[in-house]
């Protein structure tokens, strides 16, 4: 399947929720037509290695090995080595299964002889059998901490190490004024024929504003006169992958595809044209039309490798 449309597009995506509709899409567009720009904001030092957790769930999915039960990490993973840090006494809070502990031993020994983590990157994703362009948003470190009821925390030890339990105030992204954007992506801006932008369904103040905020990236993106189609990760009220609801409710936001919709409105004007939202939340979209965007209403809930096709190609025939 792929489309006639010519010209790259490009996904802005964060985990799992992203990483299903750049799957749908790497089965309806040529390989060298799609690139991906990660969130990197997850990143963290954890055991003196680099774990770079959206980067892997989009390539752990694009080759095929992610573990679709779990949804995260790979599938027919072990535990001996957690099990052995865990006799140790060592910070196993983070699980790390053996089979993904390579990626992160060897990604540790790519960037310890000084590659970027982005050349790191893309040879990784070439060892994994993927063909797409991924990038990390940056090159440089660029930390989400999450700012809570128990303080400021990195966002790991929100995420997984607390559960997501602390209640949410807001985000800070630590050296994001100094950071400079993966330059291949201020590239593809630059290009004439960059066909549009897809905002997956991933959590919007974590995985996609970092990606936005970095080098302003988002006005760079609009200068582009390019469509840039958004869907919605808020489905029925409900996140159908992390904490994003939970955060929104915390935050004072309505927990509805609206609310994430008015999200990019207000800080990002005139960047969305076109906001896809659930058959569940068809009752949303004046609302979010008032808002200045087109709003189209499909089934966004992916499932089966059919559904992440059949929205990967709604996107791309609204661009």
């Amino acid at each position: 399947m792929s489309t006639t449309a010519a010209g790259p597009v490009l996904a802005l995506s964060g985990g799992v929720g992203g990483a299903k509709l750049c799957l749908g899409l790497s089965d309806c567009l040529p390989a060298e037509r799609l690139h991906i720009a990660c969130n990197t904001g997850d990143d963290f030092q954890h055991l003196g290695l680099t774990i770079c957790p959206d980067i892997d769930t989009v390539l752990y999915t694009l080759s095929g090995r992610n573990d679709t039960t779990r949804g995260w990490g790979l599938a027919g993973e072990t535990w001996e080595v957690l099990q052995a840090l865990q006799t140790l006494e060592a910070d196993t809070w983070f699980r790390l299964g053996d089979r993904d502990l390579a990626t992160h031993l060897w990604r540790a020994g790519e960037l310890a002889r000084g590659g970027t983590l982005s050349a790191v990157t893309a040879e990784l994703a070439r060892r994994l059998g993927v063909r797409a362009q991924v990038y990390p948003m940056s090159d440089d470190p660029v930390p989400t901490l999450v700012q809570t009821d128990a303080g400021e925390l990195a966002f790991q030890e929100y995420f997984v190490r607390e559960q997501c339990r602390p209640r949410v105030s807001g985000f800070r992204f630590r050296d994001i004024d100094t950071a400079r954007l993966q330059p291949s992506l201020a590239a593809l801006c630059s290009a004439s024929d960059l066909a549009g932008v897809i905002i997956c369904p991933s959590n919007p103040f974590v995985s996609i504003d970092p990606i936005l905020q970095l080098d302003n990236f988002w006005q760079t993106l609009r200068q582009c006169n390019t469509r840039v189609v958004a869907v919605a990760p808020i489905v029925a009220g409900q996140a159908l992958k992390g904490p994003a609801a939970k955060m929104m409710a915390e935050l004072g936001m309505p927990v509805t595809a609206g609310g994430v919709a008015e999200h990019y409105a207000r800080h990002y004007p005139g960047l969305v044209t076109t906001f896809v939202i659930d058959h569940s939340d068809a009752t949303l979209a004046a609302e979010i039309a008032a808002l200045g965007m087109e709003v189209q209403v499909r089934s966004t809930v992916m499932q089966e490798r059919a559904s992440k096709q059949a929205l990967a190609k709604t996107c791309l025939e609204l661009l």
